[in-house]
């Protein structure tokens, strides 16, 4: 893959009449899928695929292609060059674009990841042994996913990194069910016998009757999962430099130091050793970012549109400025104590349909689901109906953060829209005071 994305950037060199400037992204995946049903493989294949990105800039007009490959030379050139042909024909139609930021540094990243996979066959047979006898819904997608970026300046940067994903859920006769996720760049089988035996272990507590809770304050615990959930909501917009420019982001108050998050609460962009490219498809090295450091604020997601439009120093982020390989400090609290420090609550394995009751305020609101525990005295005692909860996230990671778990759980996009993703979460379980919930 990388041979032949070298190939097109070369000829797309040559190909450029001057003033003319250009801007390649690549981006490619072999990836082998199996989804399962009842615990049985009901679909099996691979899907390969690659694509490029192609801009074009002449005096300070451009415009954008995606164009998919083939992977056969002759016709993949063929393919750049009527789209080089239909860009240069589009861009006397266009205005200037005053927020163009081209990075001219001619930079240079390589980083090829290739721990290897185990055979399909390998995975099957332990999902098939695991499962034997249970109703498990879900897809394992795994192999290597590549980026690559070139452009007229000499910039070339190329990412492979190969992982897996297995997200699925444990079905209860009585329709409740457990929903849990196994990835990262290294299959284990003790590791994933592990994390099967926690879900399975749930799934029995799905058996017994119901727990009536009324809406109020609960002391609680949040899963990994259910972290996801929250910071991903953040994420939107919250570390954005347009939206905290703009003054629409979430985290406002937290930027403008009105308001701050516990001192247990550290979160960075952490690029290296991730699923993510060192790069970004506008052309600018990413490195690793600290957003948040003991509760405070430090470091925004800059872009180039945003650099241009509010005079600030461009740090590799997308055009959506959002984290794409998010790492939250683990804490002190042992995963087998959780259930100890948690003395009487709630255990939340999971949060759904989140979004912002007071987005100022970043306060939110959402559905617990997926086995959601009642506990007393250290011990589950029954499974909790589907409930809403409303609170601000200053509270949640703020004055009602008791403690973060030292283990920590790597979650991986599990969205195949039109290809495998990148994105990732690192991130430990919560023990929070008070969680409120109205529904």
């Amino acid at each position: 893959m990388a041979e032949q994305f070298n190939h097109l950037v070369t000829w797309l060199r040559g190909a450029l009449r001057e003033p003319e400037q250009f801007t390649l992204s690549y981006s490619a995946e072999t990836s082998a899928f199996v989804r399962f049903n009842h615990a049985k493989v009901r679909q099996a294949g691979q899907v390969q695929q690659a694509s490029v990105g192609l801009k074009l800039i002449d005096g300070g007009r451009h415009a954008d292609l995606e164009i998919t490959l083939a992977g056969d030379p002759a016709v993949d050139r063929q393919r750049l060059a009527e789209g080089l042909q239909q860009l240069r024909e589009t861009l006397p139609l266009l205005a200037p674009d005053p927020y163009l930021l081209l990075n001219h540094d001619g930079w240079h990243s390589q980083a090829v990841q290739a721990q290897l996979l185990p055979d399909v066959g390998h995975v099957v047979e332990q999902i098939s042994r695991a499962a034997a006898g249970l109703d498990l819904v879900g897809i394992y997608a795994a192999g290597p996913v590549s980026r690559g970026f070139a452009s007229s300046a000499g910039a070339f940067g190329w990412h492979e990194a190969n992982s897996f994903n297995f997200d699925f859920s444990l079905f209860h006769a009585n329709g409740e069910a457990v929903k849990a996720s196994y990835a990262g760049h290294a299959w284990s089988d003790e590791a994933f016998a592990q994390r099967f035996a926690l879900a399975r272990q749930q799934l029995d507590y799905l058996g017994r009757p119901l727990h009536a809770v009324a809406p109020g304050q609960y002391r609680a615990y949040l899963a990994p999962a259910a972290m996801e959930e929250i910071i991903g909501l953040l994420a939107w917009g919250g570390f954005s430099a347009q939206a905290i420019a703009s003054k629409s982001s979430p985290l406002q108050r937290l930027y403008g130091g009105e308001q701050a998050f516990s001192p247990l609460l550290s979160l960075e962009e952490k690029v290296s050793g991730s699923l993510s490219p060192a790069f970004s498809g506008e052309g600018y090295p990413r490195s690793d970012l600290t957003l948040i450091r003991a509760g405070l604020a430090e470091a925004q997601l800059v872009s180039s549109r945003s650099a241009a439009e509010y005079g600030l120093s461009a740090n590799g982020a997308g055009g959506g400025e959002s984290p794409g390989a998010l790492s939250m400090a683990p804490g002190t609290l042992a995963q087998a104590d959780i259930l100890e420090q948690l003395g009487t609550g709630l255990y939340i394995s999971n949060l759904w349909y989140l979004n912002y009751s007071d987005q100022p305020a970043a306060r939110m609101t959402g559905m617990t689901r997926f086995a959601t525990f009642w506990v007393e005295n250290g011990q589950i005692q029954a499974p909790v109906s589907t409930m809403r909860f409303d609170d601000s996230a200053y509270s949640l990671l703020g004055s009602h953060l008791l403690a973060l778990t030292r283990e920590r759980e790597l979650l991986l996009s599990a969205s195949t829209y039109s290809q495998r993703h990148t994105d990732s979460a690192l991130l430990p379980g919560a023990l929070v005071s008070r969680l409120t919930l109205t529904l």
